[in-house]
């Protein structure tokens, strides 16, 4: 096997390995957010088209993101 090709198979491998934490970081977070408002079902919310809950969650995705994008650098 050639060294360009095993670098890049090991590059592949790194960015499925980021792809799978990053997403388990989020629902991680979002569990947590969804067990620390028990007064609130923010998923009958979205479902319900309430836009304020929408934009809520979005920002906890966005500066998850933004976080972990940090952490990388």
């Amino acid at each position: 096997m050639s060294e360009m090709f095993e670098a890049y198979l090991i590059t592949f491998g790194w960015a499925i390995t980021g792809s799978v934490s990053m997403g388990l970081g989020i629902i991680i977070a979002l569990r947590l957010f969804d067990l620390s408002t028990t007064n609130l079902d923010e998923w009958d919310e979205l479902k319900k088209g309430n836009m304020a809950v929408a934009v809520l969650l979005s920002s906890i995705v966005i500066s998850l993101g933004l976080v972990i994008a940090a952490a990388i650098r």
